[in-house]
């Protein structure tokens, strides 16, 4: 078996077969730089610390190995390095194997000092053995029969501890107001003040009515993520059978084959799929180390959910600029899209992979949203929490302001022209103005 240094050739070729991942590499003190970028390639495919062992004589096993095909320093220790790894060393259709390759034991060497997936270039084989969204953006769009608008959500707040009467009651103020769509957060699954199926069963009969009195569809994204699949299956099956449109997932703390489970379970329920990112952080915030929100949300495209939170594009108070979020949003939503060099990213090509619905949350109020759609366009969900049930006149009112705040940017008016005929909005604008939450 070759050492290290050998698995670097930055005179190949990627082949349109390969599967290309594009890496940031932290070298540690004392060590060489080729053999760091080497045992990236070699730990990740084929290879062994050990420069002897028996099988070295295969050269077959050679056709599967990773090869680091670029190579630049950015620091005085770190580089932008990009691997090529052979379809055929990957199983289709099995997103865990992937990562246990590309993303496994090599980011606990020694060898390297930080080692960060920036992108990922899917081959179409392996692209293609994955279903994607079911409905995608124009399916989205379609059940709600809004064409160009952005969606709104909004999760009640405080988040968790309400009851269910008070939990359903905060959906009806902003279904009337002119929210969308109810939304439960990461942690409220079905503890004992708010049972999962209680919940479920009471929303629907304010949200039917809700529809009659306003002409609108509306719907809620329920969470039911659990660690047992079994659970999640009863969840959504109740869901379907109350006529509800969508099951939301914690995408990270399921695990890769919990959400492709669901996404085959939800294609024979007919049920979108709404990924809530919650514990993303812990591995993408570090630029040094870890795996990007970019991967992540391409992987969810592949597994197939219909909508992923992907930040704020610099506005609100979570981590992310406005480069990568707009990125991301590229990403997840373009069907072919340029390499960019500034963000050590890859091109793409998605083929038959629709869209996924880019989801702006965090931090949001009506003052800071045209904002949003400047960077981010209108083919977006926006979702509103404290924006909408901080207003100083409940959430009803909330909910006025952030639909009138979005309407007034589509028709061409500012928020203070608007603010002069809708009273909900001046309050909103009087109490938060139009700076962001840091």
């Amino acid at each position: 078996m070759a050492g290290y240094e050998d698995f670097i050739n930055t005179k190949y070729k990627p082949k349109s077969t390969d599967l290309l991942v594009s890496f940031k590499v932290k070298i540690p003190k004392g060590v060489k730089k080729e053999k760091a970028i080497g045992a990236v390639a070699s730990e990740s495919s084929v290879g062994t610390w050990a420069s002897t062992v028996k099988g070295s004589e295969y050269s077959h096993v050679k056709k599967v190995a990773g090869t680091v095909y670029f190579v630049t320093q950015e620091s005085p220790t770190s580089y932008w390095t990009k691997i090529a790894y052979p379809q055929d060393h990957f199983e289709p259709g099995n997103m865990s194997q992937i990562l246990a390759s590309i993303a496994g034991n090599v980011f606990g060497m020694k060898a390297v000092d930080g080692l960060r997936i920036e992108d990922i270039k899917w081959p179409a084989k392996i692209r293609d053995s994955f279903p994607g969204p079911q409905f995608g953006i124009d399916g989205i769009r379609k059940i709600f029969k809004v064409k160009k608008r952005p969606l709104l959500l909004s999760v009640p707040k405080p988040k968790v501890g309400m009851t269910t009467p008070e939990h359903c009651e905060i959906g009806r103020q902003i279904w009337s107001g002119g929210i969308d769509l109810l939304k439960d957060d990461e942690n409220l699954s079905s503890q004992k003040f708010n049972p999962f199926e209680k919940r479920v069963r009471t929303a629907v009969k304010i949200r039917d009515r809700i529809e009659k009195e306003t002409g609108d569809k509306k719907s809620y994204l329920i969470n039911i993520t659990h660690s047992s699949y079994k659970e999640m299956e009863k969840r959504a099956k109740l869901i379907a059978d109350l006529g509800w449109e969508y099951v939301m997932i914690d995408i990270v703390t399921t695990g890769f084959s919990g959400v492709h489970s669901v996404r085959e379970l939800c294609q024979d329920l007919g049920l979108a799929i709404h990924a809530h990112r919650a514990m993303h952080a812990s591995f993408t915030r570090n630029p040094d180390h870890g795996f990007s929100m970019l991967a992540l949300a391409e992987t969810s495209r592949l597994l197939g959910v219909d909508n992923i939170h992907i930040g704020t594009a610099g506005v609100g108070k979570l981590v992310g600029t406005s480069d990568e979020v707009l990125s991301i949003q590229d990403h997840i939503t373009g069907k072919k899209v340029k390499e960019n060099k500034k963000l050590r990213t890859l091109g793409e090509d998605w083929g038959r992979i629709k869209p996924v619905f880019p989801v702006s949350s965090g931090g949001l109020h009506p003052g800071v949203l045209p904002d949003v759609m400047k960077k981010m366009g209108t083919n977006i969900m926006i979702q509103a929490g404290g924006g909408i049930h901080g207003h100083p006149g409940g959430s009803h009112a909330g909910a006025i302001a952030v639909r009138q705040a979005v309407e007034a940017y589509l028709d061409g008016e500012t928020l203070d022209e608007r603010a002069r005929k809708v009273p909900e909005l001046q309050q909103a604008l009087t109490l938060w103005g139009k700076k962001h939450i840091k």
